[in-house]
């Protein structure tokens, strides 16, 4: 039994340090993009909302935009859906519904369902658009100036305090 003690407490004790790092510094919690800073990457893909329309990033250029990358596969997605139906009603940004690795029938029928907070929706079926924005999977939701810069990503969902606390401050003070 004692052999068996030390070991169990070294490792408790290592839990309660990495614990304790990871509470000091919540800023090393999340990887930057490499792409902040630079331009975003276009694309041309249809739109879920207007069969035979093409979705390009180049479109929204001259005002800010939140590019949110969801699939109705996603738990996440659903639970951020409130937040961004939130955020088109306070008319700050337009919100791009970059739609990822879904099918079509279930994606209508989702915002038909929950409503519709994006201006656009291109598709993404095969997830090769998402390649070029370093997409890891859903939601990922990029912030971009009207200059057509990236300024931020946020992996996860987008909460009401990172709406209001990270991402509006920017745009409210044009920091790109």
């Amino acid at each position: 039994m004692n052999r068996f003690a030390l070991p169990l407490v070294l490792f408790a004790l290592l839990v309660v340090v990495f614990g304790v790092a990871l509470k000091r510094a919540p800023e090393r919690q999340t990887v930057a993009s490499a792409l902040i800073g630079k331009p975003a990457p276009d694309f041309a893909l249809p739109d879920l909302l207007e069969p035979g329309r093409t979705v390009r990033m180049a479109d929204f250029r001259g005002r800010w935009v939140l590019l949110n990358i969801w699939g109705t596969w996603c738990v996440e997605c659903h639970a951020e859906h409130p937040v961004l139906m939130d955020i088109k009603r306070q008319g700050q940004v337009e919100i791009i519904g970059f739609n990822y690795k879904d099918e079509l029938d279930k994606a209508q029928a989702w915002l038909a369902e929950l409503g519709n907070p994006y201006v656009a929706v291109p598709v993404d079926k095969e997830g090769r658009s998402a390649i070029d924005w370093g997409v890891y999977g859903a939601p990922e939701t990029f912030l971009i100036n009207p200059e057509g810069l990236i300024v931020d990503k946020v992996v996860g969902q987008i909460t009401p305090e990172i709406w209001n606390n990270r991402l509006l401050p920017k745009v409210k003070g044009g920091k790109s």
